[in-house]
């Protein structure tokens, strides 16, 4: 599973910074701007992973992680804060993020932090996905099934990658449009439909296989 981030930051210009970043890199972004809401959305959504700041109104954002950890969620968290100190760091690490910069930090840098975490919650230790038929590459969107070589638009990364994450499971078109899009985007109807359409055309017919009724795949060949 994958695609749908937690951003929780208070300043509107990094937020939206970073929050532009993300969904171009083809994630789904829910952005709240306290801790006090970011502790009631992480108890009754699923995100793949969090971008917490620590000076957030309402709820700290130490808090914030701390909570998360005591019940028992194991959601991957990096801490974006302008708190430098070492013993800042420390107890950050220490109360169970995965990850920490500091401001002002590169969106590039953001970015490879949040994939290989990601992956490493999925198990994945590669940078590369594959099936062992299809092999996709998250830092350029290249996507590469036989002969094929081709550049996936953002939302048709996304989708790919979902289904890559989980070679052989089924994944419905609501499940699917979750991964894809953040909470104040429209989703068109067929919306799913149109990127399936769209992979197929660049790398292949057989590429994503769909399962009547149930939603679509790629197989588990390796």
């Amino acid at each position: 599973m994958i695609m749908r981030i937690l951003l929780v930051e208070d300043d509107p210009m990094i937020g939206e910074a970073v929050s532009v970043a993300l969904k171009d890199a083809a994630y789904a972004v829910d952005w709240v701007k306290d801790g006090a809401t970011a502790g009631r959305v992480l108890e009754s959504a699923e995100h793949q992973a969090v971008l917490l700041d620590l000076g957030l109104p309402k709820r700290d954002g130490l808090e914030v992680l701390r909570h998360l950890r005591q019940t028992g969620n194991t959601v991957p968290v990096i801490v974006i804060t302008a708190r430098d100190g070492i013993d800042d760091r420390i107890k950050g690490l220490d109360f169970g993020a995965d990850d920490y910069l500091v401001k002002p930090f590169n969106l590039n840098e953001m970015l490879a932090r949040l994939r290989a975490i990601i992956r490493r919650q999925g198990g994945q230790a590669a940078p590369l996905l594959t099936n062992g038929q299809v092999t996709l590459d998250p830092t350029t969107r290249q996507a590469r099934c036989g002969d094929a070589v081709e550049m996936l638009s953002a939302r048709e990364f996304a989708l790919l990658q979902a289904l890559l994450l989980r070679p052989g499971a089924i994944l419905s078109r609501a499940e699917l449009e979750e991964r894809i899009y953040g909470w104040n985007e429209e989703v068109e109807s067929n919306a799913v439909d149109f990127l399936i359409h769209g992979v197929r055309k660049k790398l292949g017919s057989n590429v994503i296989k769909n399962v009547r009724g149930a939603g679509w795949t790629v197989e588990k060949t390796r």
